[in-house]
């Protein structure tokens, strides 16, 4: 994998992110806080979840420690908007620090339980997109079962918008 392809990733990523706020923010503070038995009980946990691991993992390339944050730590959906404008500001900074080399090459951290761990670069960044991804979904599936409207994060529809803004 490339610069240019994680770089392209986590443009994805970031579109897919601000799309899912974007549903989100058409429920109710109510909704989003309602307890509806998913991964982290409901909408508002599970979007600061991915907000808390994708900051866990930048703090982990930039040698810092990381604290992960708590649905109270960051209170509806503008302190989620603000949170994530400062990893996406943060994170492209990180990204534009990239090459090639420094993806393939093995890249350690220590996990929560205390293990040493080391992987490529690439891998671990592999890993936090896909993981968003998937709680993504989730949010999505609760934005349905509360009546409101998910847009689509497919890749593809990405792509397309991508090509068409040229």
């Amino acid at each position: 994998m490339t610069r240019t392809d994680i770089i392209r990733l986590f443009e994805f990523d970031q579109w897919a992110t601000l799309r899912t706020i974007e549903a989100v923010a058409s429920l109710t503070e109510e909704q989003r806080q309602q307890d509806l038995g998913a991964s982290f009980g409901g909408i508002h946990a599970t979007l600061v979840h991915i907000l808390s691991a994708d900051r866990v993992w930048l703090l982990r390339w930039q040698s810092s420690a990381p604290v992960p944050l708590k649905a109270e730590d960051v209170p509806g959906v503008d302190g989620l908007k603000k949170q994530w404008d400062a990893y996406f500001l943060a994170i492209g900074n990180f990204l534009r620090s990239l090459t090639d080399e420094s993806l393939a090459a093995p890249f350690p951290y220590t996990d929560f339980h205390g293990n040493a761990v080391r992987l490529p670069l690439e891998q671990q960044m592999l890993h936090k997109v896909n993981h968003a991804t998937y709680h993504r979904g989730q949010v999505t599936s609760m934005v349905r079962q509360l009546g409101g409207k998910p847009l689509g994060t497919d890749m593809l529809l990405f792509f397309r918008q991508k090509e068409q803004r040229g």
